[in-house]
């Protein structure tokens, strides 16, 4: 099965390996049909603390790694 991929904005990195991701999607009103911007902020494992507040990231779905993290920040290899 593949892992849901994702891309967001790091609202926090004040956690040890954690992040703060807010993900934004567009989403089509059922009635109106306007379109509003609807979004969830997520916590987001680290590993190497290499993302700062403010950056555009990759998310990946992962095995949780705890209650509330279940998504892994995708690294570029290069």
């Amino acid at each position: 099965m593949a892992r849901r991929m994702l891309q967001g904005t790091v609202v926090s990195n004040r956690s040890d390996k954690t992040l703060v991701v807010q993900v934004e999607r567009r989403v089509r009103h059922p009635l109106y049909g306007k379109f509003i911007r609807k979004t969830k902020r997520m916590h987001v494992h680290d590993e190497q603390n290499r993302c700062k507040t403010g950056e555009l990231v990759e998310i990946r779905e992962c095995a949780p790694r705890s209650k509330n993290k279940a998504w892994e920040v995708v690294l570029d290899q290069g």
